[in-house]
């Protein structure tokens, strides 16, 4: 395993003095309690994470990480005869199982340490020049310090990588199944079990994201761990289907900022038995080139949902105009959808047409002669509004 290879931080020559040291030692509480906030603020899909049963976990490894580094800037070798770092190796190796288990790729993890490398420098070095430590010593604790964070990121790694090739991609493709059987409406009792052969909770709803295979890893590194990928799709080609647990409400703003700019497509949150509704209307989105939140473009969505249909409506609504020629019936048309729109009043007509009140009033002369009484029936405004829309 990656985890037995040789440690970077092995004969590093570096000691700091011992007062610093204590000094820093008697700081490892706040410094790690800073690291936890400062994660919990960059890296969003961490925040239930440390609110929850691993929390505590995952603070402890903070501590345990911060604390092996000192004793190895110290010199001292500790109870481990290869190195003090070996238990901080181990946990960073540890959470790396620990995230494949939970269906995450490993880059929230990694951008963790690497926050929390900038934190602890940040405080250590004050503390460290605060008790005199020479410019040099201070460079290559330095050195050590993003060294030090090389050797557990590259054994979080190598635990992600050795989970995944034994139960990771067992859990993937029981989570698929899950998806199957959500999308081709399978009974209630079938789903439920499928899920418990997953170990996966169902959430209260699920939401169905349509993202570009280049940007599946980041999106899934922002959302919940529970998020499930789907297989391969027939419909998505060059795409990829996640669906997003208990991504309604005020959690759809968060969701929608991680998509921005991603060509990313969000359907509705719907009760989690009933995702195949959102999965098909992000479909239908993506057929019209809609990107982001469908619930923006719903009287698009609405309108085109028969195209016959509406090609029908519009042919039956705009058949006075249907013997004009075309330049002047394109101009009644776009003059009676303003009318419409702008329920009749002229100045705003005037104002979205770029032309003078004088000339809406014309135009609006005309079509009364085309239509007739037919513009002040409320089901023919209805049918019109909607083949205009």
């Amino acid at each position: 395993m990656a985890r037995r290879e040789a440690r970077w931080t092995a004969g590093h020559g570096l000691q700091l003095p011992a007062d610093a040291v204590s000094e820093m030692r008697s700081q490892l509480p706040e410094v790690a309690e800073h690291v936890v906030a400062a994660v919990i603020e960059e890296v969003p899909s961490y925040t239930d994470a440390f609110s929850g049963p691993m929390g505590e976990t995952i603070r402890n490894a903070v501590q345990l990480a911060l604390g092996g580094f000192l004793s190895l800037a110290s010199g001292r070798r500790g109870t481990d005869p290869r190195t003090p770092t070996a238990p901080a190796v181990e946990g960073a190796y540890q959470l790396g199982r620990g995230e494949a288990r939970s269906g995450r790729s490993t880059d929230a993890l990694l951008a963790a340490y690497r926050i929390g490398a900038r934190v602890s420098w940040r405080e250590m070095s004050t503390t460290a020049v605060q008790t005199g430590v020479t410019d040099d010593t201070l460079v290559s604790f330095a050195e050590l310090v993003f060294a030090y964070i090389d050797e557990l990121s590259a054994a979080s790694v190598a635990g992600h990588n050795d989970e995944l090739a034994t139960t990771g991609r067992v859990r993937q493709r029981l989570l698929e199944r899950v998806v199957q059987q959500l999308l081709q409406g399978a009974t209630t009792e079938d789903v439920l079990a499928a899920a418990e052969r997953a170990g996966w909770e169902p959430p209260t709803t699920l939401t169905a994201v349509l993202v570009p295979e280049s940007q599946v890893r980041p999106v899934l590194g922002d959302v919940s761990s529970a998020t499930i990928q789907a297989g391969d799709l027939p419909d998505l080609e060059g795409g990829a289907l996640l669906l997003v647990p208990d991504a309604h409400g005020r959690r759809r703003t968060a969701l929608l900022r991680t998509l921005r700019d991603r060509g990313s497509i969000a359907g509705p949150s719907r009760p989690w038995l009933e995702v195949r509704a959102s999965y098909d209307r992000a479909l239908r989105a993506r057929s019209l080139e809609i990107e982001g939140d469908t619930e923006a473009h719903l009287p698009r969505l609405v309108l085109t949902a028969d195209a016959e249909a509406l090609a029908d409506l519009r042919q039956r609504a705009l058949a006075p105009l249907a013997d004009l020629r075309p330049g002047s019936a394109e101009k009644l048309t776009a003059t009676l959808r303003s009318w419409l729109l702008h329920h009749g009043r002229r100045d705003e007509i005037a104002a979205d047409l770029f032309v003078h009140p004088q000339t809406v009033r014309y135009r609006m002369g005309q079509l009364r002669e085309l239509y007739g009484d037919r513009l002040d029936d409320p089901e023919q405004v209805l049918e019109l509004t909607i083949a205009l829309g």
